[in-house]
């Protein structure tokens, strides 16, 4: 066997175990050290490559893929500082639990710390942000190379989708000549029917003692309170719906829960706590003993604050395997258990008997919240108001991406209850602006129609991702929130205190027509300046092919006093029309 020959077996077994797991989707970045992945997944029918030149692009493109299939996504590069490029997205995909493959290849080890060109030190290039690295062997002529080579395939996207999911990282050390040979003889047919390695993985449950134990707790209190924040599992989901309808409890809702959408019955479902919350006096009137948490922290800030305040709060935290995601600080709770099991397990408890009105002044005062936020008295585009048309409009069963800062709590704020079934994603692990249009156009790979909401340096940061829509025909509707700068921090103190340099350094005008942008990629541009002009544009993206950007321009300025205008409303009627809970 020669060194062609090696190489093609080894790469050719690599990739075929991958897809004996599961895996049906790579996105490649061009390079020369690569070729032998590059090329193998380009002839492998049975996964599909997606070809993107920017590699920061490319792995915000798979994490948007995985977030929407609900597995995991390869990655392919060459070596180099082309690898560092993938970092933010496995950041984001280590905090917000999402599968990658991240397939490295790089120079043999005689060319390693030697100044050859093209060659960093990528072992644990990424420390400890991916579950797993392995750096491979070199391809060799044994007997022993298949099974190795499965062996590591499968452990890799094992590891990567079992809880918590997040990236891995494998490295793959090529010498020249990198072109393999797929004329070779019983390449593709070797173990098609069975994987290297199968995993049997258990949920985790309470012991029906330490069930109890709980429950003994849940019978002390009388206003207790269920939230949800960012989470997929569907199953779970019905569940924790289950026990906030059989216990009579309130439930917060996030954007991100998907419990806001969907044909089911959301009595019980408070989803404008965030506005609820937004002032001290309010907050004080809605204090309970203890809260269920499931999924990651709320986007709702009014909420960590008001959990702050309150430290006699029993908090306990459900989460499905491991990891502690409670930035409190407060004595806790944690309960490692699967979410659906935990709700099926209390719910066959005895109900405890909580206080009969307080589910009731949530729901007034999630009643009165909702009329204030959805009453709009002028025709100047407002951001909140963007939201509320994008609910009415949208098409049923299909997803709508959310970028981080305003965008998000705007979503936040002004996504109501809904019968639609409209699945709500964003990548808010970290948080960050990078590569939030990349991410969308890989939840629209899977061939569903995707709304995409974010702001002008979210836009501006990612525009590279817009090749995407032009290479693969994919179909996304972009709202573009243009205020011209860093809309977030107008809400901040920085804002408020006449800052020197504020405008450059918080407000970053950048004075940009984005229509050459869109008109670079081929794209369908409108700017609407009033409400009717919008739905009308919004409409019609929803019937056109490819990539739609919708641009709003709003005023920095008059979006905050808009926005605490609604709040204060809200605490004033809140205060004003009924006695609170907690108000004797």
């Amino acid at each position: 066997m020669n060194h062609t020959e090696s190489l093609t077996r080894f790469v050719t077994s690599f990739v075929d175990e991958l897809y004996q797991n599961g895996l049906r989707d790579v996105i490649i970045s061009p390079g020369s050290r690569s070729t032998p992945l590059a090329m193998t997944f380009a002839a492998y029918r049975s996964v599909k490559h997606w070809i993107n030149m920017d590699e920061r692009s490319a792995a915000f493109f798979a994490l948007g893929i995985a977030k929407q299939t609900k597995r995991p996504v390869a990655l392919v590069c060459t070596s180099g500082t082309a690898a560092a490029n993938y970092y933010p997205a496995i950041i984001e995909a280590f905090y917000s639990r999402v599968p990658l493959l991240i397939l490295t290849a790089d120079r043999p080890h005689e060319l390693r710390d030697v100044g050859a060109p093209q060659a960093i030190n990528q072992i644990h290039l990424y420390g400890d942000y991916v579950k797993w690295f392995h750096d491979m062997s070199l391809p060799e002529l044994t007997d022993q190379q298949g099974n190795y080579v499965r062996g590591k395939a499968a452990a890799a996207y094992k590891i990567a989708n079992t809880a918590n999911r997040a990236a891995v990282q494998v490295n793959f050390p090529f010498r020249e000549p990198l072109v393999p040979d797929f004329s070779l003889d019983n390449l593709w047919d070797e173990n098609k029917e069975t994987a290297h390695l199968e995993v049997k993985q258990g949920k985790k449950q309470l012991s029906a003692e330490q069930l109890i134990a709980l429950h003994k707790q849940f019978l002390t209190k009388q206003k207790g309170l269920i939230v949800c924040g960012p989470m997929e599992d569907q199953q779970a989901q019905k569940e924790i719906i289950a026990l906030a309808n059989a216990w009579q409890l309130p439930l917060l809702a996030d954007p991100l829960s998907q419990l806001r959408s969907g044909d089911y019955d959301k009595s019980n479902v408070i989803e404008s706590y965030d506005a609820i919350l937004k002032h001290k006096q309010t907050r004080d009137l809605f204090r309970p003993d203890f809260v269920i948490r499931f999924g990651a922290q709320p986007v709702s800030k009014p909420y960590t604050l008001w959990l702050k305040e309150n430290p006699q709060i029993d908090h306990y935290v459900v989460e499905e395997a491991e990891g502690y995601r409670e930035p409190i600080g407060h004595q806790s709770t944690v309960i490692y258990a699967d979410p659906q099991l935990f709700c099926q397990g209390l719910i066959t408890n005895p109900v405890p008997y909580f206080d009969q009105n307080w589910l009731k002044e949530w729901q007034k005062g999630n009643s009165i919240a909702k009329k204030v936020l959805q009453k709009s008295a002028s025709q100047v585009i407002t951001e909140g108001d963007v939201v509320q048309y994008i609910e009415e409009i949208i098409p049923n069963n299909s997803t709508f991406f959310v970028g981080n800062s305003m965008a998000i709590r705007d979503v936040d704020t002004f996504w109501f209850n809904t019968d639609k079934q409209i699945r709500i994603l964003a990548n808010r692990g970290a948080n960050g602006i990078d590569g939030v249009t990349s991410s969308a156009l890989g939840a629209a790979s899977s061939a569903e129609r995707v709304t995409l909401l974010l702001g002008d340096l979210s836009f501006f940061h990612d525009q590279n991702g817009l090749l995407m829509t032009k290479r693969y025909s994919l179909n996304i509707t972009i709202v573009l929130i243009n205020n011209n700068g860093g809309g977030i921090f107008s809400f901040l103190p920085q804002a408020k205190q006449d800052v020197p340099h504020y405008e450059e350094l918080f407000g970053t005008p950048m004075d940009l027509d984005f229509s050459h942008v869109v008109e670079l990629y081929e794209g369908l541009y409108e700017s609407p300046t009033d409400w009717q002009t919008f739905k009308l544009a919004l409409e019609k993206s929803y019937q056109t092919e490819g990539l739609s950007v919708i641009e709003l321009k709003t005023d920095r300025s008059d979006n905050v006093a808009w926005h605490e205008e609604k709040w204060q409303t809200i605490a004033s009627h809140l205060e004003g029309e009924y006695d609170g809970p907690n108000r004797k």
